[in-house]
């Protein structure tokens, strides 16, 4: 028998495929929007270039100072843009950094968010807002910051290095692993989180062997999407409150954290969420899925370990000390002592 659940679904519009990025401007239009500000990191400039140039005068330029973890006074400097250049809505071109810098915008003056993603992070899909300032990454829930469309297109990734295609493919699987026994999942969302995790598992293989493969590529993306939307609908629990005291605090890079987390806390909570261990399994066609997915972590070389990102063994007596102060939603309850064993075992990168 199906138990009682609630699913809220999102209103958010996606359009996906080949070359959709060129019809930035309908997104635009459908929305009402006129002048829009094109958001993007250092890095994705050209790219965000692009749009900002097809936009014409639709585009209130480009803001091309996106930084991991939304520091706070980057935010604040992006809304002083929006509003100098009167724009009515943004475009963000990019990942997480991107698209966070977006919601910190829209939390601040609510103007609306044509997401176009270029990594698997999913922040795309989600309410979920957060800025790091004095040390501290701090979290929320705003419908305010949920991008109003989505502009999914797979050509856009094709220049995404293959580890950091691997370590971001991993931050989408940690969504769905943790909305799998979240307390407020339900049967929609572990069906999303499974063909999450299968679409994931699969791709990232023929991303790692062939980085232009269009159809490997497409895949990815489609996980991600579905990865985003499992972590818009749930509670996330102690991976995503471990990896975002280790980057707001020691600054530790997105993506990678969460690739070497996963496995680790996968495996800790195993014994309290035996169904979503099943699923995953099902997903991953093995009957020890932490293992496999930290085996798909290390498919292009990537990080080991916390201390090959350069984390001080020391320094997990104060993460440790800070995800335990703070309640969070988890299958299997943590003290301090219990979070500094893994976090002991990720930063050495112990055998599962």
């Amino acid at each position: 028998m199906t138990r009682e659940f609630v699913y809220q679904a999102l209103p958010v519009r996606v359009v996906f495929g080949p070359g959709r990025s060129r019809e930035v401007a309908a997104e635009l239009d459908a929305l009402g929007l006129d002048r829009a500000l094109v958001l993007s990191t250092p890095g994705h400039k050209d790219v965000a270039g692009e749009v900002s140039r097809a936009l014409g005068g639709r585009s209130a330029g480009l803001h091309a100072e996106a930084a991991q973890h939304v520091p706070v006074d980057l935010a604040r400097a992006a809304v002083a843009v929006a509003r100098e250049r009167g724009a009515d809505g943004c475009v963000a071109v990019g990942g997480g950094s991107t698209i966070g810098l977006a919601k910190a915008i829209a939390l601040e003056t609510g103007l609306p968010i044509v997401a176009v993603p270029t990594t698997y992070a999913g922040s795309e899909m989600t309410p979920v807002w957060g800025l790091t300032e004095d040390g501290r990454k701090r979290t929320g829930r705003d419908p305010r910051v949920l991008p109003r469309a989505v502009v999914y297109d797979p050509d856009l990734t094709f220049g995404l290095p293959v580890p950091l295609s691997v370590t971001s493919g991993m931050n989408a699987m940690a969504h769905a692993v943790e909305a799998l026994y979240a307390p407020d999942t339900s049967p929609i969302v572990g069906l999303m989180a499974t063909e999450c995790v299968r679409a994931m598992a699969g791709a990232l293989p023929r991303v790692a062997a062939r980085p232009s493969d269009p159809e490997a590529r497409s895949d990815a993306l489609y996980a991600a999407w579905l990865g985003g939307s499992c972590l818009g609908a749930t509670t996330m629990g102690l991976h995503h409150r471990l990896c975002h005291a280790l980057g707001g605090t020691f600054g530790l890079p997105h993506a990678e954290t969460h690739s070497i987390m996963l496995p680790y806390v996968l495996a800790f909570n195993a014994a309290a969420a035996p169904e979503a261990v099943r699923s995953l399994g099902a997903a991953l066609g093995t009957e020890a899925p932490a293992r496999a997915l930290r085996e798909i972590g290390l498919l292009a070389g990537g990080p080991r370990s916390l201390g090959d990102l350069g984390l001080v063994q020391d320094d997990l007596d104060a993460v440790a000390a800070q995800v335990a102060e703070t309640p969070y939603a988890n299958p299997r309850p943590a003290g301090r002592a219990e979070i500094r064993a893994l976090l002991d075992d990720a930063w050495s990168g112990a055998p599962l």
